[in-house]
Protein backbone atom coordinates (compact mmCIF):
# COMPACT_ATOMS: atom_id res chain seq x y z
CA UNK A 1 0.00 0.00 0.00
CA UNK A 2 1.51 3.23 -0.83
CA UNK A 3 1.74 6.12 1.83
CA UNK A 4 2.53 9.81 1.06
CA UNK A 5 5.53 11.27 2.52
CA UNK A 6 4.40 12.64 5.78
CA UNK A 7 3.95 16.52 5.70
CA UNK A 8 6.64 17.34 8.27
CA UNK A 9 9.14 15.99 5.95
CA UNK A 10 12.36 15.84 8.49
CA UNK A 11 10.83 17.75 10.98
CA UNK A 12 8.47 14.60 12.28
CA UNK A 13 9.00 13.93 15.43
CA UNK A 14 10.05 9.56 15.73
CA UNK A 15 9.95 7.14 18.12
CA UNK A 16 11.54 3.43 17.57
CA UNK A 17 10.94 0.88 20.11
CA UNK A 18 11.47 -2.77 20.11
CA UNK A 19 9.11 -4.72 22.33
CA UNK A 20 8.81 -4.03 26.04
CA UNK A 21 10.34 -6.40 29.03
CA UNK A 22 10.32 -8.84 30.92
CA UNK A 23 11.75 -11.26 28.61
CA UNK A 24 12.86 -14.15 30.71
CA UNK A 25 9.43 -15.11 31.68
CA UNK A 26 5.79 -16.70 30.82
CA UNK A 27 3.51 -13.83 30.36
CA UNK A 28 0.30 -12.70 28.82
CA UNK A 29 1.92 -10.58 26.21
CA UNK A 30 3.99 -13.93 24.63
CA UNK A 31 6.80 -13.85 26.61
CA UNK A 32 8.44 -17.12 27.56
CA UNK A 33 10.88 -18.37 30.40
CA UNK A 34 12.36 -21.01 28.01
CA UNK A 35 13.41 -18.03 25.35
CA UNK A 36 15.23 -15.75 26.76
CA UNK A 37 16.50 -12.46 24.72
CA UNK A 38 20.14 -14.07 25.01
CA UNK A 39 21.47 -15.68 22.25
CA UNK A 40 23.92 -17.69 23.72
CA UNK A 41 22.04 -18.63 26.72
CA UNK A 42 19.17 -19.36 24.88
CA UNK A 43 20.63 -21.65 21.84
CA UNK A 44 24.02 -22.46 22.56
CA UNK A 45 25.13 -23.31 26.07
CA UNK A 46 21.92 -23.64 28.00
CA UNK A 47 22.57 -27.19 29.31
CA UNK A 48 26.01 -25.71 30.66
CA UNK A 49 25.16 -24.61 33.99
CA UNK A 50 27.00 -21.80 35.51
CA UNK A 51 29.44 -21.84 32.65
CA UNK A 52 26.85 -20.64 30.24
CA UNK A 53 27.69 -17.64 28.49
CA UNK A 54 25.09 -14.74 29.33
CA UNK A 55 25.06 -11.71 27.29
CA UNK A 56 22.25 -9.34 25.75
CA UNK A 57 22.66 -7.62 22.29
CA UNK A 58 20.78 -4.40 21.16
CA UNK A 59 18.24 -4.21 18.31
CA UNK A 60 20.36 -3.02 15.84
CA UNK A 61 18.07 -2.70 13.19
CA UNK A 62 16.32 0.38 14.62
CA UNK A 63 19.43 1.35 15.70
CA UNK A 64 20.63 1.43 12.12
CA UNK A 65 17.59 3.58 10.98
CA UNK A 66 17.67 5.99 13.94
CA UNK A 67 21.44 6.69 12.69
CA UNK A 68 20.31 7.26 8.61
CA UNK A 69 17.29 9.65 9.29
CA UNK A 70 17.23 13.31 9.82
CA UNK A 71 14.39 13.58 11.73
CA UNK A 72 14.48 14.18 15.50
CA UNK A 73 13.77 10.60 16.87
CA UNK A 74 14.24 8.03 20.39
CA UNK A 75 15.22 4.59 20.36
CA UNK A 76 13.59 3.32 23.15
CA UNK A 77 15.60 -0.53 23.89
CA UNK A 78 14.47 -2.99 25.88
CA UNK A 79 11.90 -0.73 27.92
CA UNK A 80 9.44 -1.85 30.44
CA UNK A 81 5.31 -1.51 29.56
CA UNK A 82 5.43 1.37 31.75
CA UNK A 83 8.41 3.08 30.05
CA UNK A 84 7.06 2.86 27.07
CA UNK A 85 3.51 4.53 28.00
CA UNK A 86 5.67 7.35 29.70
CA UNK A 87 7.22 8.04 26.74
CA UNK A 88 4.33 8.64 24.75
CA UNK A 89 2.44 10.24 27.72
CA UNK A 90 5.31 12.74 28.03
CA UNK A 91 6.32 13.73 23.76
CA UNK A 92 4.32 13.83 21.22
CA UNK A 93 5.30 11.56 18.47
CA UNK A 94 4.13 11.90 15.25
CA UNK A 95 5.34 8.12 14.24
CA UNK A 96 5.89 5.54 16.42
CA UNK A 97 7.75 2.83 14.88
CA UNK A 98 7.62 -0.42 16.87
CA UNK A 99 9.91 -3.65 15.45
CA UNK A 100 9.92 -7.18 16.55
CA UNK A 101 10.28 -10.50 15.99
CA UNK A 102 7.45 -13.15 15.23
CA UNK A 103 7.31 -14.53 18.98
CA UNK A 104 6.53 -11.14 20.22
CA UNK A 105 3.61 -10.38 18.28
CA UNK A 106 1.13 -10.02 21.51
CA UNK A 107 3.37 -7.47 22.56
CA UNK A 108 3.25 -5.00 19.25
CA UNK A 109 -0.39 -5.85 19.62
CA UNK A 110 -0.37 -4.37 23.27
CA UNK A 111 2.18 -1.62 22.22
CA UNK A 112 -0.59 -0.97 18.99
CA UNK A 113 -3.18 -0.46 21.97
CA UNK A 114 -1.34 1.88 24.06
CA UNK A 115 -0.14 3.97 21.14
CA UNK A 116 -3.96 4.96 20.57
CA UNK A 117 -4.60 5.09 24.11
CA UNK A 118 -1.94 7.37 25.20
CA UNK A 119 -1.12 9.10 21.44
CA UNK A 120 -3.62 9.15 19.12
CA UNK A 121 -2.87 11.76 16.45
CA UNK A 122 0.58 9.09 15.97
CA UNK A 123 0.96 7.43 13.50
CA UNK A 124 2.04 3.68 14.17
CA UNK A 125 4.44 1.53 11.98
CA UNK A 126 4.81 -1.64 12.90
CA UNK A 127 7.99 -3.68 11.08
CA UNK A 128 10.47 -6.61 11.52
CA UNK A 129 10.42 -10.02 11.15
CA UNK A 130 6.42 -10.07 13.15
CA UNK A 131 5.36 -8.27 9.61
CA UNK A 132 5.70 -11.61 7.35
CA UNK A 133 2.75 -13.40 9.77
CA UNK A 134 0.24 -14.07 7.39
CA UNK A 135 -2.95 -11.76 7.84
CA UNK A 136 -0.84 -9.55 10.48
CA UNK A 137 -3.09 -6.33 9.09
CA UNK A 138 -6.03 -8.10 11.44
CA UNK A 139 -4.09 -8.80 14.08
CA UNK A 140 -2.95 -5.50 15.47
CA UNK A 141 -4.14 -1.91 15.10
CA UNK A 142 -1.09 -0.57 13.14
CA UNK A 143 -1.39 2.21 10.44
CA UNK A 144 1.52 1.07 8.76
CA UNK A 145 3.31 -2.06 8.26
CA UNK A 146 6.63 -2.34 6.39
CA UNK A 147 8.04 -5.36 5.47
CA UNK A 148 11.44 -5.42 4.17
CA UNK A 149 14.44 -3.23 5.07
CA UNK A 150 13.82 0.24 6.81
CA UNK A 151 15.83 2.39 6.05
CA UNK A 152 15.26 3.27 2.97
CA UNK A 153 11.13 2.88 3.48
CA UNK A 154 11.80 5.56 6.23
CA UNK A 155 13.80 8.07 4.24
CA UNK A 156 11.11 8.07 1.38
CA UNK A 157 8.41 8.65 4.23
CA UNK A 158 10.62 11.51 5.52
CA UNK A 159 11.18 13.11 1.79
CA UNK A 160 14.97 12.13 2.14
CA UNK A 161 17.37 10.98 -0.31
CA UNK A 162 16.63 6.89 -0.42
CA UNK A 163 19.67 6.54 -1.93
CA UNK A 164 22.02 8.62 0.06
CA UNK A 165 25.02 6.27 1.32
CA UNK A 166 24.58 4.83 4.49
CA UNK A 167 26.07 5.68 7.68
CA UNK A 168 26.89 3.34 9.84
CA UNK A 169 26.24 3.71 13.81
CA UNK A 170 28.74 2.96 16.11
CA UNK A 171 27.09 -0.21 17.38
CA UNK A 172 28.80 -2.40 21.05
CA UNK A 173 28.18 -5.88 20.08
CA UNK A 174 27.37 -6.72 23.47
CA UNK A 175 26.42 -5.90 26.91
CA UNK A 176 25.87 -7.42 30.21
CA UNK A 177 27.97 -10.41 30.37
CA UNK A 178 27.97 -12.91 33.04
CA UNK A 179 29.96 -16.52 33.69
CA UNK A 180 30.07 -18.48 36.34
CA UNK A 181 27.44 -16.09 38.34
CA UNK A 182 29.83 -12.52 37.95
CA UNK A 183 29.45 -9.82 35.80
CA UNK A 184 32.80 -9.53 33.20
CA UNK A 185 34.16 -7.43 31.05
CA UNK A 186 32.69 -6.85 27.85
CA UNK A 187 33.21 -9.21 25.34
CA UNK A 188 35.35 -11.49 27.78
CA UNK A 189 37.94 -9.02 27.82
CA UNK A 190 38.03 -8.20 24.19
CA UNK A 191 34.86 -6.08 23.15
CA UNK A 192 33.39 -6.22 19.58
CA UNK A 193 31.64 -3.57 17.47
CA UNK A 194 28.67 -4.87 15.15
CA UNK A 195 29.11 -3.98 11.66
CA UNK A 196 26.19 -4.47 9.06
CA UNK A 197 27.55 -4.98 5.43
CA UNK A 198 24.29 -6.38 3.81
CA UNK A 199 21.10 -7.99 4.71
CA UNK A 200 19.87 -11.08 3.80
CA UNK A 201 21.12 -14.25 2.46
CA UNK A 202 21.19 -15.33 -1.28
CA UNK A 203 21.83 -19.80 -0.22
CA UNK A 204 18.06 -19.36 0.32
CA UNK A 205 17.25 -22.02 2.57
CA UNK A 206 13.89 -22.76 3.35
CA UNK A 207 13.86 -22.58 6.61
CA UNK A 208 15.58 -18.94 6.91
CA UNK A 209 13.49 -16.36 7.92
CA UNK A 210 16.49 -13.55 7.30
CA UNK A 211 16.61 -15.04 3.69
CA UNK A 212 12.80 -14.82 3.37
CA UNK A 213 12.54 -11.39 4.64
CA UNK A 214 14.95 -9.54 2.67
CA UNK A 215 13.54 -11.00 -0.62
CA UNK A 216 14.33 -15.34 -0.51
CA UNK A 217 16.96 -16.93 -2.54
CA UNK A 218 19.81 -15.38 -4.75
CA UNK A 219 18.76 -12.01 -2.92
CA UNK A 220 20.29 -9.53 -0.64
CA UNK A 221 20.79 -6.15 0.21
CA UNK A 222 24.36 -4.65 0.22
CA UNK A 223 24.83 -1.86 2.10
CA UNK A 224 28.98 -1.96 1.00
CA UNK A 225 29.68 -3.11 -2.13
CA UNK A 226 33.84 -2.45 -1.80
CA UNK A 227 35.79 -3.40 0.71
CA UNK A 228 37.26 -0.10 1.09
CA UNK A 229 33.75 1.55 2.07
CA UNK A 230 33.93 -1.30 4.99
CA UNK A 231 37.18 -0.22 5.70
CA UNK A 232 36.36 2.99 6.24
CA UNK A 233 32.92 2.58 8.36
CA UNK A 234 35.89 0.14 10.34
CA UNK A 235 38.13 2.77 10.91
CA UNK A 236 35.14 5.40 12.08
CA UNK A 237 34.24 2.73 14.35
CA UNK A 238 37.28 1.84 15.82
CA UNK A 239 37.97 5.43 16.61
CA UNK A 240 34.81 6.08 18.26
CA UNK A 241 34.40 2.83 20.41
CA UNK A 242 38.24 2.40 20.52
CA UNK A 243 37.56 -1.62 19.50
CA UNK A 244 39.74 -3.70 17.26
CA UNK A 245 36.98 -6.67 17.14
CA UNK A 246 34.39 -6.74 14.77
CA UNK A 247 31.47 -8.85 14.84
CA UNK A 248 30.03 -8.72 11.08
CA UNK A 249 26.60 -9.19 11.03
CA UNK A 250 25.93 -10.54 7.60
CA UNK A 251 24.62 -14.00 6.90
CA UNK A 252 27.18 -15.16 4.47
CA UNK A 253 29.77 -12.26 5.12
CA UNK A 254 32.81 -14.76 3.08
CA UNK A 255 30.75 -15.36 0.04
CA UNK A 256 31.47 -11.65 -1.27
CA UNK A 257 35.40 -12.85 -1.69
CA UNK A 258 36.26 -9.80 -3.38
CA UNK A 259 34.93 -7.19 -0.85
CA UNK A 260 36.39 -9.37 1.77
CA UNK A 261 39.78 -9.35 -0.35
CA UNK A 262 39.82 -5.86 -0.57
CA UNK A 263 39.14 -5.31 2.81
CA UNK A 264 42.49 -7.56 3.38
CA UNK A 265 44.50 -5.34 1.13
CA UNK A 266 42.99 -1.94 2.97
CA UNK A 267 43.63 -3.68 6.30
CA UNK A 268 47.57 -4.32 5.25
CA UNK A 269 48.34 -1.18 3.82
CA UNK A 270 47.26 0.64 7.38
CA UNK A 271 48.55 -2.10 9.28
CA UNK A 272 45.22 -2.95 10.95
CA UNK A 273 45.27 -6.09 13.06
CA UNK A 274 41.77 -6.64 13.61
CA UNK A 275 39.80 -9.48 14.55
CA UNK A 276 36.40 -10.69 12.88
CA UNK A 277 33.27 -12.49 14.13
CA UNK A 278 31.77 -13.46 10.76
CA UNK A 279 29.06 -16.21 9.17
CA UNK A 280 30.24 -18.52 6.52
CA UNK A 281 28.89 -21.36 4.59
CA UNK A 282 30.94 -24.05 4.05
CA UNK A 283 31.10 -23.35 0.71
CA UNK A 284 32.02 -19.96 0.83
CA UNK A 285 34.90 -20.75 2.97
CA UNK A 286 36.56 -23.23 0.29
CA UNK A 287 37.22 -19.68 -1.59
CA UNK A 288 39.75 -19.05 0.84
CA UNK A 289 43.12 -20.69 1.56
CA UNK A 290 43.56 -20.44 5.75
CA UNK A 291 46.53 -18.31 5.37
CA UNK A 292 43.95 -15.59 3.94
CA UNK A 293 41.53 -15.86 6.73
CA UNK A 294 44.03 -15.51 9.56
CA UNK A 295 45.90 -12.29 7.98
CA UNK A 296 41.93 -11.26 7.50
CA UNK A 297 41.57 -11.62 11.15
CA UNK A 298 38.92 -14.67 10.82
CA UNK A 299 38.83 -15.23 14.70
CA UNK A 300 35.05 -17.14 14.85
CA UNK A 301 33.28 -18.46 12.43
CA UNK A 302 29.33 -19.37 12.78
CA UNK A 303 29.11 -22.50 10.63
CA UNK A 304 25.71 -24.34 9.23
CA UNK A 305 26.71 -28.25 10.45
CA UNK A 306 23.29 -29.53 9.31
CA UNK A 307 23.55 -33.32 8.40
CA UNK A 308 25.26 -34.17 5.00
CA UNK A 309 22.09 -35.99 3.77
CA UNK A 310 19.99 -32.34 4.30
CA UNK A 311 20.68 -31.63 0.59
CA UNK A 312 21.58 -27.84 1.22
CA UNK A 313 24.12 -26.55 -1.10
CA UNK A 314 26.00 -24.71 1.50
CA UNK A 315 27.55 -27.66 2.74
CA UNK A 316 28.00 -29.54 -0.83
CA UNK A 317 31.17 -31.35 -1.33
CA UNK A 318 32.52 -30.54 2.26
CA UNK A 319 33.59 -32.73 4.74
CA UNK A 320 32.48 -30.61 7.66
CA UNK A 321 34.60 -32.20 10.11
CA UNK A 322 37.55 -32.22 8.78
CA UNK A 323 37.12 -28.51 8.30
CA UNK A 324 36.19 -27.38 11.70
CA UNK A 325 39.62 -29.13 13.08
CA UNK A 326 41.57 -27.26 10.03
CA UNK A 327 40.14 -24.24 11.66
CA UNK A 328 40.67 -24.45 15.00
CA UNK A 329 44.21 -25.32 14.49
CA UNK A 330 44.53 -22.33 13.48
CA UNK A 331 42.90 -20.45 16.24
CA UNK A 332 39.72 -19.99 14.59
CA UNK A 333 36.68 -21.11 16.65
CA UNK A 334 33.96 -22.55 14.97
CA UNK A 335 30.33 -22.39 15.67
CA UNK A 336 28.26 -24.99 14.60
CA UNK A 337 24.56 -24.53 13.92
CA UNK A 338 23.01 -28.01 13.96
CA UNK A 339 18.70 -28.21 12.42
CA UNK A 340 16.99 -31.13 14.30
CA UNK A 341 13.78 -32.82 12.93
CA UNK A 342 14.93 -32.61 9.03
CA UNK A 343 12.33 -34.32 6.77
CA UNK A 344 14.92 -37.71 6.79
CA UNK A 345 15.33 -37.82 10.48
CA UNK A 346 13.81 -40.46 12.03
CA UNK A 347 14.01 -42.52 15.36
CA UNK A 348 15.94 -44.60 14.22
CA UNK A 349 18.59 -42.37 12.61
CA UNK A 350 18.31 -38.93 14.52
CA UNK A 351 20.75 -40.63 17.22
CA UNK A 352 23.38 -40.70 14.76
CA UNK A 353 22.99 -37.55 13.17
CA UNK A 354 23.02 -35.83 16.75
CA UNK A 355 26.45 -38.08 17.61
CA UNK A 356 27.55 -36.57 14.05
CA UNK A 357 26.98 -33.31 14.90
CA UNK A 358 28.48 -33.58 18.24
CA UNK A 359 31.48 -35.10 16.85
CA UNK A 360 32.77 -31.85 15.32
CA UNK A 361 34.05 -30.74 18.50
CA UNK A 362 33.02 -27.16 17.62
CA UNK A 363 33.87 -24.51 20.09
CA UNK A 364 29.99 -23.53 20.67
CA UNK A 365 27.38 -25.57 19.30
CA UNK A 366 23.91 -23.90 18.41
CA UNK A 367 20.87 -26.76 18.10
CA UNK A 368 17.40 -25.58 16.38
CA UNK A 369 14.29 -27.43 15.89
CA UNK A 370 13.61 -27.20 11.75
CA UNK A 371 10.79 -25.05 12.23
CA UNK A 372 7.98 -23.49 9.59
CA UNK A 373 8.70 -19.89 10.56
CA UNK A 374 5.60 -17.58 9.05
CA UNK A 375 7.14 -15.98 5.57
CA UNK A 376 9.64 -18.56 4.46
CA UNK A 377 9.21 -21.31 2.10
CA UNK A 378 9.03 -23.95 4.54
CA UNK A 379 5.75 -22.56 6.15
CA UNK A 380 4.61 -22.04 2.49
CA UNK A 381 5.02 -25.93 2.26
CA UNK A 382 3.39 -26.96 5.29
CA UNK A 383 0.65 -24.86 4.93
CA UNK A 384 -0.17 -26.22 1.54
CA UNK A 385 0.84 -30.04 2.26
CA UNK A 386 -1.77 -29.20 5.85
CA UNK A 387 0.96 -30.53 8.29
CA UNK A 388 0.69 -27.26 9.90
CA UNK A 389 -0.22 -27.69 13.42
CA UNK A 390 -3.30 -25.92 14.79
CA UNK A 391 -3.58 -23.87 17.98
CA UNK A 392 0.31 -22.97 18.50
CA UNK A 393 0.97 -19.89 19.76
CA UNK A 394 2.94 -17.76 17.81
CA UNK A 395 4.81 -17.50 20.98
CA UNK A 396 6.41 -20.83 20.74
CA UNK A 397 7.45 -20.34 17.07
CA UNK A 398 11.14 -20.27 17.92
CA UNK A 399 12.74 -23.65 17.56
CA UNK A 400 13.61 -23.91 21.23
CA UNK A 401 10.39 -25.75 22.52
CA UNK A 402 8.05 -28.51 20.31
CA UNK A 403 7.58 -28.92 16.42
CA UNK A 404 4.38 -26.36 15.33
CA UNK A 405 4.38 -28.87 11.90
CA UNK A 406 3.88 -32.74 11.91
CA UNK A 407 6.48 -34.21 11.51
CA UNK A 408 6.24 -37.35 9.61
CA UNK A 409 8.51 -39.52 12.21
CA UNK A 410 9.24 -37.92 15.06
CA UNK A 411 6.02 -36.26 17.24
CA UNK A 412 5.77 -32.78 18.62
CA UNK A 413 6.76 -33.82 22.59
CA UNK A 414 9.64 -36.10 21.24
CA UNK A 415 11.25 -33.09 19.41
CA UNK A 416 11.69 -31.16 22.74
CA UNK A 417 13.03 -34.50 24.36
CA UNK A 418 15.11 -34.81 21.46
CA UNK A 419 16.86 -30.97 21.73
CA UNK A 420 17.64 -30.89 25.45
CA UNK A 421 19.58 -34.53 24.75
CA UNK A 422 21.34 -32.83 22.24
CA UNK A 423 22.50 -29.85 24.34
CA UNK A 424 23.56 -32.04 27.16
CA UNK A 425 25.32 -34.60 24.94
CA UNK A 426 27.46 -31.75 23.32
CA UNK A 427 28.01 -30.78 27.07
CA UNK A 428 29.12 -33.66 28.66
CA UNK A 429 30.72 -35.33 25.19
CA UNK A 430 32.73 -31.92 24.84
CA UNK A 431 32.64 -29.99 27.99
CA UNK A 432 32.02 -25.99 28.38
CA UNK A 433 32.09 -23.89 25.54
CA UNK A 434 34.34 -22.07 27.51
CA UNK A 435 37.07 -24.43 27.55
CA UNK A 436 36.95 -25.16 23.62
CA UNK A 437 37.27 -21.33 23.13
CA UNK A 438 39.98 -21.40 25.85
CA UNK A 439 41.67 -24.59 23.65
CA UNK A 440 41.56 -23.08 20.42
CA UNK A 441 42.85 -19.81 21.25
CA UNK A 442 45.91 -21.91 22.47
CA UNK A 443 46.46 -23.06 19.03
CA UNK A 444 46.33 -20.41 17.48
CA UNK A 445 48.53 -18.48 19.89
CA UNK A 446 51.23 -21.48 19.20
CA UNK A 447 51.32 -21.21 15.46
CA UNK A 448 51.27 -17.76 15.18
CA UNK A 449 52.63 -15.64 17.73
CA UNK A 450 55.99 -15.64 16.17
CA UNK A 451 54.51 -14.97 12.88
CA UNK A 452 55.98 -12.89 10.45
CA UNK A 453 53.57 -10.66 9.83
CA UNK A 454 53.61 -7.82 12.27
CA UNK A 455 49.64 -7.56 12.08
CA UNK A 456 49.18 -11.27 12.80
CA UNK A 457 51.85 -11.30 15.59
CA UNK A 458 49.95 -8.53 17.32
CA UNK A 459 46.12 -9.86 17.03
CA UNK A 460 47.91 -13.07 18.51
CA UNK A 461 49.42 -11.32 21.30
CA UNK A 462 46.27 -9.84 22.75
CA UNK A 463 45.00 -13.23 22.56
CA UNK A 464 47.94 -14.49 24.51
CA UNK A 465 47.53 -11.72 27.41
CA UNK A 466 43.87 -12.52 27.13
CA UNK A 467 44.98 -16.40 28.20
CA UNK A 468 47.59 -15.47 31.37
CA UNK A 469 45.28 -13.33 32.86
CA UNK A 470 42.49 -14.57 33.67
CA UNK A 471 41.33 -17.20 31.55
CA UNK A 472 43.51 -19.69 32.93
CA UNK A 473 41.60 -19.87 36.36
CA UNK A 474 38.25 -20.29 34.44
CA UNK A 475 39.75 -23.39 33.31
CA UNK A 476 41.03 -24.05 36.99
CA UNK A 477 37.17 -23.85 38.37
CA UNK A 478 35.99 -25.59 35.45
CA UNK A 479 38.19 -28.59 36.39
CA UNK A 480 37.46 -28.48 39.87
CA UNK A 481 33.68 -28.25 39.51
CA UNK A 482 33.59 -31.00 36.80
CA UNK A 483 35.42 -33.86 38.72
CA UNK A 484 33.03 -35.07 40.74
CA UNK A 485 30.56 -35.69 37.55
CA UNK A 486 32.88 -36.19 34.42
CA UNK A 487 36.07 -36.77 35.02
CA UNK A 488 37.29 -37.55 31.40
CA UNK A 489 36.11 -33.96 30.79
CA UNK A 490 38.26 -32.51 34.18
CA UNK A 491 41.25 -33.99 32.72
CA UNK A 492 40.96 -32.53 29.61
CA UNK A 493 40.80 -29.08 31.00
CA UNK A 494 43.27 -29.75 33.30
CA UNK A 495 45.55 -30.83 30.87
CA UNK A 496 44.89 -27.87 28.65
CA UNK A 497 45.47 -25.36 31.82
CA UNK A 498 48.77 -26.98 32.93
CA UNK A 499 49.76 -26.49 28.78
CA UNK A 500 48.63 -22.56 29.39
CA UNK A 501 50.36 -22.24 32.54
CA UNK A 502 53.78 -23.43 30.78
CA UNK A 503 53.05 -21.92 27.92
CA UNK A 504 52.71 -18.48 29.30
CA UNK A 505 54.28 -18.47 32.20
CA UNK A 506 54.52 -18.34 35.68
CA UNK A 507 52.23 -15.12 36.23
CA UNK A 508 49.57 -17.42 34.72
CA UNK A 509 49.74 -20.16 36.82
CA UNK A 510 49.46 -18.04 40.19
CA UNK A 511 46.50 -16.02 39.00
CA UNK A 512 44.88 -19.67 38.30
CA UNK A 513 45.49 -20.53 41.52
CA UNK A 514 44.56 -17.41 43.19
CA UNK A 515 41.63 -16.28 40.65
CA UNK A 516 40.17 -19.93 40.01
CA UNK A 517 38.95 -20.60 43.86
CA UNK A 518 36.51 -17.41 43.98
CA UNK A 519 35.42 -18.67 39.98
CA UNK A 520 34.73 -22.32 41.45
CA UNK A 521 32.80 -20.90 44.47
CA UNK A 522 30.69 -18.25 43.01
CA UNK A 523 29.73 -21.11 40.22
CA UNK A 524 28.89 -23.31 42.97
CA UNK A 525 26.67 -20.45 44.51
CA UNK A 526 25.27 -19.33 41.45
CA UNK A 527 23.89 -22.94 40.95
CA UNK A 528 22.61 -23.25 44.84
CA UNK A 529 20.61 -20.20 44.37
CA UNK A 530 19.37 -20.40 40.65
CA UNK A 531 19.13 -24.13 40.11
CA UNK A 532 17.31 -23.73 37.01
CA UNK A 533 19.52 -20.87 35.56
CA UNK A 534 19.32 -17.72 36.66
CA UNK A 535 16.75 -15.13 35.24
CA UNK A 536 18.12 -12.15 33.58
CA UNK A 537 16.78 -9.18 31.84
CA UNK A 538 18.14 -6.57 29.99
CA UNK A 539 18.78 -2.74 30.64
CA UNK A 540 16.40 -0.57 29.02
CA UNK A 541 18.09 2.15 26.65
CA UNK A 542 17.18 5.77 25.76
CA UNK A 543 18.56 7.03 22.33
CA UNK A 544 17.41 10.58 21.54
CA UNK A 545 19.45 12.06 17.94
CA UNK A 546 18.71 15.53 16.23
CA UNK A 547 16.54 15.97 19.37
CA UNK A 548 17.45 19.63 20.61
CA UNK A 549 15.60 20.47 16.63
CA UNK A 550 12.71 18.91 18.14
CA UNK A 551 9.56 21.24 17.80
CA UNK A 552 7.80 21.88 20.75
CA UNK A 553 4.26 20.70 21.53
Amino acid sequence: MYIPPHPKGTRTRVLLTSVFGPFAQDDEYGSRAINPVELYHNQVTREQGPFSIRMFHRSWGIMLIQQNISAPSTLLDFPTRKRFIREITRCHYDVIGISAIIVNVGKVREMCRLARLHSPRSLVVVGGHVSAIPGIESMIDADVIVKGEGVAWFRRFLGEPVDRPLQHPAIRSSFGFRLMGLPGPSGGGNPAATIIPSVGCPMGCNFCTTSAFFGGKGKFINFYERGTDLFKVMCEVESTLGVSCFFMMDENFLLYRKRALELLECMKAHDKSWSMYVFSSANALAKYDIRQLVELGVTWVWLGLESPRSGYAKLKGTDTVALTKELQRHGIRVHGSTIIGLEHHTPDNIVDEIEYAVGHDSDCHQFMLYTPVPGTPLYRQMEDEGRLLPDVDLADIHGQYKFNFRHRAISRDASKSILDWAFRLDFERNGPSLYRLIRTMLEGWRRYHQDRDPRVRARFALEGRQLRTGYGAALWAMEKYLREWNQPVSDRIRALRLEVERELGGLARALDHLIGPALLWSARREVRRFPKGRRLEPLTFVDRRNWSEAPVG
